[in-house]
């Protein structure tokens, strides 16, 4: 990457910030889980939703924007954006030191290991860190939850409450 592309911010207003990517459709408690955990380790994060107009989501991205905000309503160390190209290029130009990953089995971590190397190697100023996933969400993913809702299981408390909202709505359960 050249200088002449990408202009890093001198100094972070908000100390050390890490992005956390996913597509969020829907927000999970796994997802809140990790975003949590990162704030303990880093001042500032932002919730990075990656535009992929080759993905099928059940929301749209101003559906999953707001989702997320709603779970941080008071959290001003939250940000939640929406994010096309490449991530580490995004993470380098708003000064972030990290790209948060959470990992919920030994599946997860061969892609994403590969992923890490490859952000590393394009921008060396930022880090993966890696967050497992609290044993408790361990199990559910955004698409096993959209796929018991559909069928009208009960996700309540894997999803916060608006979210289950919004999955009924969607699914007229």
């Amino acid at each position: 990457m050249s200088d002449n592309q990408l202009v890093r911010p001198e100094a972070d207003v908000f100390g050390t910030i890490a992005v956390y990517p996913g597509s969020f459709d829907p927000i999970t408690s796994g997802h809140l889980d990790i975003i949590k955990r990162s704030l303990v380790l880093f001042d500032h994060v932002i919730v990075a939703i990656a535009k992929n107009p080759g993905k099928k989501t059940l929301f749209s991205m101003e559906e999953r924007l707001q989702m997320i905000r709603d779970c941080f309503p008071d959290e001003k160390r939250v940000e939640v954006a929406e994010v096309d190209g490449l991530l580490v290029d995004y993470a380098y130009m708003k000064g972030a030191k990290a790209i948060v990953r959470g990992l919920r089995a030994v599946s997860d971590f061969d892609y994403e290991f590969q992923l890490a190397l490859m952000n590393r190697r394009i921008e060396r100023e930022v880090e993966t860190v890696f967050l497992m996933t609290g044993f408790r969400w361990i199990f559910i993913s955004s698409s096993i939850i959209k796929d018991a809702a559909r069928h009208g299981g009960d996700v309540k408390g894997l999803v916060p409450d608006h979210v289950c909202n919004k999955l009924r709505e969607k699914f007229m359960v």
